[in-house]
């Protein structure tokens, strides 16, 4: 690969006699740093950034159908059966213990493995030209069903929230590994030069898997997502303090960047290139980022749409700010609402948080696709992992009429970026326990996120403790089902 001039430069610093004997006059110390800097991390990745621009956009080395992503997270884990997969078994054998072939040992947090089977008491119907058979708790998405493609079949290993967040945001159950958008953003750069490339935003609670969830892991830290806050301004200290004027701010900011850029030639430490540009896209966001809240310019029909009311934080204003955000070059949006964990009153909580999300959700599609975003956009929604068939009842912990974690089968969907529209793929066996036909894993459904962008998969990688890391690790396959036209030679999960 043909590097910058710049990063061999870089790198040359710490293969030459001159620098080894100049930097040994001052100690270990300087040699340790150096040891843990490490030529290869500068050198080993498949994109191989320019250490002084490490966001400026980049064009992947496959034809990319999507050049951006929102991701619709639903934290807590919504119930597939109860929205997505309907199952007259349920009903046929509603009230009576769960067939112990079925469940096959498997053991639950809250509920015993003989547990009844528990029946939605949501009706279905099909929906739009493609016959999707959706709850009547998602009137709104039935709207828009011919734009999406439902995955029936997603599969987790993770069976509690904090793991299976960090699975399906990281790839792995372990903390440390860099975000979706962290890699997103590492292989695709920032398109804007105002706001950052990753943005974060949460509308209910906190997250079980935390900011590792949105982190960059051992990727540099300029990779990360920025968390926007819910009120006022979107970060904090965006005013200048009394007395302290634009010019005043200017110059301060040149002289501090001229330091650190002289730092940054004599160790390569890469989290210099995070401060430099942090100080800057600070300074460009004070006046970007209240620009970018101001909604006041948005037509009372498009509020409407959105269900969005100006000055009050919802979900439906973050999917209001998430189109506004791609309008100005952010690659990647990241929408946290974990409101569905229901362990109790599975029917009440689901009409509860339908409420909040359903429409927000459709307008996203439709305001996306009218404004001629949506074909190179890639939307996703969904949660950490699915609800059991068997019903969670527990006096002690004031429970009845829930559903405990089941990571064996739950549902997401898809939409935009090069999503084949309108197809429902995978189906789970009659009673929702286990996926029978196109099983997609977390890792297949990141390799086809991916390819979406322009990416091989086994081919984005990092080195960092002296092995090439990926975002799916050693696994994925494309659901090439999911794929508006079928690739070449690749491989396939389903």
């Amino acid at each position: 690969m043909n590097y910058p001039q710049e990063l061999r430069h870089a790198t040359a610093r710490y293969i030459t006699r001159r620098w080894f004997f100049r930097q040994c006059g001052v100690g270990l110390g300087s040699m340790a740093l150096a040891s843990l800097l490490g030529v290869d991390k500068l050198v080993a990745g498949t994109q191989a950034p320019s250490p002084l621009t490490p966001l400026a956009p980049k064009r992947p080395p496959l034809e990319p159908k999507a050049k951006r992503v929102i991701y619709l997270f639903m934290g807590g884990a919504p119930s597939q059966l109860d929205l997505f997969d309907y199952k007259p078994s349920l009903v046929r054998y509603n009230g009576q213990p769960v067939p112990q072939e079925v469940v096959m040992g498997q053991k639950y947090a809250f509920i015993k493995p003989d547990a009844a089977l528990f029946a939605s008491e949501f009706k279905f119907s099909k929906q739009g030209e493609s016959g999707a058979e959706l709850s009547e708790a998602l009137p709104h998405l039935a709207k828009v069903v011919d734009d999406i493609a439902i995955v029936k079949s997603m599969t987790t290993d993770a069976f509690n929230h904090a793991p299976g967040q960090v699975l399906m945001q990281t790839g792995s159950t372990q903390f440390g590994r860099p975000s979706l958008g962290a890699w997103v953003l590492y292989g695709l750069g920032n398109e804007s030069q105002n706001l950052p490339g990753f943005v974060v935003l949460n509308s209910a609670g906190g997250l079980s898997g935390g900011p590792a969830l949105f982190g960059s892991g051992f990727l540099p830290t300029v990779y990360q997502g920025v968390p926007f806050r819910k009120s006022g301004d979107p970060v904090l200290f965006l005013s200048n303090p009394a007395g302290i004027t634009e010019k005043m701010q200017r110059r301060t900011l040149d002289l501090v960047k001229e330091l650190n850029q002289q730092h940054l030639k004599v160790v390569g430490d890469p989290e210099i290139t995070t401060r430099i540009n942090s100080f800057e896209m600070a300074f460009r966001m004070q006046s970007s980022a209240p620009e970018l809240v101001d909604i006041s310019k948005e037509s009372a029909q498009t509020l409407q749409m959105y269900g969005a009311e100006p000055g009050k934080p919802s979900f439906a204003m973050n999917c209001l700010l998430a189109r506004r955000l791609l309008e100005r070059g952010v690659r990647f949006v990241q929408l946290f609402h974990e409101g569905w964990d229901h362990h109790s009153e599975v029917v009440n909580g689901i009409k509860d948080q339908t409420a909040k999300t359903d429409q927000a959700s459709a307008a996203l599609i439709k305001d996306l696709k009218q404004r001629g975003l949506l074909e190179d956009t890639l939307v996703i929604w969904g949660g950490e992992f699915g609800r059991t068939p068997m019903v969670e009842a527990n006096a002690d912990f004031g429970r009845k009429w829930g559903r405990d974690h089941h990571p064996q089968a739950f549902t997401m969907w898809l939409s935009g970026g090069g999503i084949k529209r309108g197809i429902t793929i995978g189906q789970t066996d009659e009673l929702g326990f286990h996926v029978v036909e196109d099983k997609v894993h977390v890792h297949d459904l990141h390799a086809t996120i991916l390819h979406l962008l322009g990416f091989d998969h086994t081919k984005l990688t990092y080195r960092f403790q002296g092995r090439d890391f990926r975002l799916t690790d050693v696994e994925g396959e494309l659901v090439v089902k999911l794929l508006a036209q079928r690739p070449a030679n690749s491989s396939a999960s389903a």
